[in-house]
């Protein structure tokens, strides 16, 4: 009986998606429209966790927002929190490569004229300095925000294996 019991408990945890990995396969999509924006949004408000990665994808959340509200007095407002709460959390973390994709893919993907735009070339070089180092999951998402990135080069694309 310990055994089977076991062996339900092993299956039920590898099975489990953890939240990050929920949170990172939304977040991929987000861009494509305006419901799976929407979606991600709802998603990311939910979590409540002090894991760094979790409150960068809440502050890139807050930004995101500010693209679907229709209210429009507030989008600056959304950019503003989300954009404080993201570098809040890079400066605690400035060693986590993850945190540096989400930054970099909200800069490249937010209007120029809103100046959210100073760390792209910053995040890029240290996300290519520290690929090597990263989990074959976070390798594999790299690689798939690398592929559609308008910052990285092809060179640089093709040098991420």
């Amino acid at each position: 009986m310990k055994i089977f019991l076991s062996i339900i408990t092993v299956l039920v945890l590898f099975f489990q998606t953890s939240d990050v990995e929920i949170l990172r396969n939304s977040y991929s999509k987000a861009n494509l429209s305006v419901e799976n924006a929407k979606n991600f949004i709802q998603l990311a408000e939910k979590k409540s966790s002090s894991d760094p990665v979790i409150s960068a994808y809440k502050a890139a959340s807050q930004i995101l927002e500010a693209k679907v509200t229709t209210e429009k007095n507030k989008r600056k407002t959304f950019v503003k929190s989300g954009a404080t709460s993201l570098e809040n959390v890079i400066k605690n973390n400035p060693n986590n490569a993850e945190l540096r994709l989400i930054r970099m893919s909200v800069q490249e993907n937010i209007p120029k004229i809103v100046g959210y735009n100073k760390n792209l070339k910053e995040d890029k070089t240290f996300i290519l300095n520290n690929y090597s180092k990263q989990t074959a999951v976070l390798k594999t998402y790299i690689k798939k925000f690398a592929m559609q990135s308008k910052t990285m080069t092809p060179a640089e694309k093709n040098s991420l294996k």
